[in-house]
């Protein structure tokens, strides 16, 4: 049985662990919780490398995509080379591959973007794909970036402004410690309600799950999330929250859905490689194993 672990800076509430079989290989799959402390996750690495047939790193990205440029985050460059031998990725193949597909899923196989949208994604440049495929599809789009991550409320409605503005302060942001960049360890389990009126104007909430609870306002009636980890407890707090529809990129397994850098860590270990693959070989293996968005209509 191959083995997947996803190491993570967030809270350990959220472990889980789960056997699946794709494709006739089977996998024990695990997602490891750090409550924010960097050096665990590291030593944790270290002590696990070779050991494993993939790791994810959740909770931190590997890089910012300035929109049309990739700058590596120096916490995460520390955790990545702490793995000699297995392999290590951060998801962002996927999200730049998986999460285009499910745009496209929706279109020809829902209704949801059917009637043109107003859509937020909180932050385009940890979304990049799914930002750029939600204002193809017709969405009138605003990206939260400067108001979740700088604290301005700033509407952004052009990438090309955004990819201005990246280029001036993400050289530096990328030089920050993670904590003040992303929500972690605790964080992430408290609600910091912030422009609640980003939220409330949208028909549509796309991003992040940890960047959308921790600011999300206390109510959202018949709004539409597209987002990528959730639990059981996250789907009674959107019940609550009043959500209509919920839309995770990634599919279910075992009643959640992983996030990202563990379906993708899957399929580097589905394919025995030893580094992370190209997008069009996640379009190939995404078209092989029919991986398909999970819709719940609450």
């Amino acid at each position: 049985m191959k083995k997947v672990i996803s190491i993570s800076l967030g809270s350990s509430k959220r472990d889980h662990s789960a056997e699946i079989n794709l494709m006739g290989q089977d996998f024990l799959v695990s997602r490891i919780g750090t409550d924010g402390n960097l050096d665990k996750m590291i030593k944790f690495i270290r002590e696990n490398d070779g050991k494993v047939d993939a790791f994810g790193l959740g909770g931190m990205d590997l890089y910012i995509q300035a929109v049309d440029r990739r700058y590596s985050i120096r916490d995460a460059e520390k955790v990545a080379a702490a793995a000699q031998i297995t392999p290590i990725v951060d998801g962002s193949g996927l999200k730049n591959t998986l999460e285009r597909r499910v745009v496209q899923y929706l279109l020809q196989e829902t209704d949801i973007l059917m009637k043109k949208k107003k859509a937020l994604i909180v932050s385009a440049m940890d979304r990049c794909g799914l930002a750029q495929s939600l204002g193809e599809a017709g969405c009138e789009m605003v990206y939260g970036d400067v108001a979740f991550i700088l604290n301005i409320p700033i509407r952004l409605k052009s990438l090309k402004t955004l990819a201005f503005i990246a280029r001036m302060l993400v050289p530096i942001i990328r030089r920050l410690p993670f904590t003040m960049i992303y929500p972690t360890g605790k964080k992430q389990e408290i609600s910091k309600p912030k422009f609640p009126s980003f939220f409330l104007d949208a028909d549509l909430i796309a991003g992040d799950f940890h960047f959308i609870r921790r600011y999300m306002p206390e109510r959202l009636p018949g709004k539409i999330i597209i987002t990528n980890t959730v639990t059981k407890d996250d789907l009674s707090l959107l019940r609550e929250k009043g959500i209509k529809t919920l839309i995770t990129t990634t599919p279910e397994i075992e009643g959640r859905s992983f996030g990202t850098n563990v379906m993708e860590a899957l399929l580097v270990a589905y394919t025995g490689s030893k580094r992370e693959l190209k997008d069009d070989e996640y379009l190939l293996l995404l078209k092989e194993l029919d991986f398909k968005p999970r819709i719940v209509q609450f």
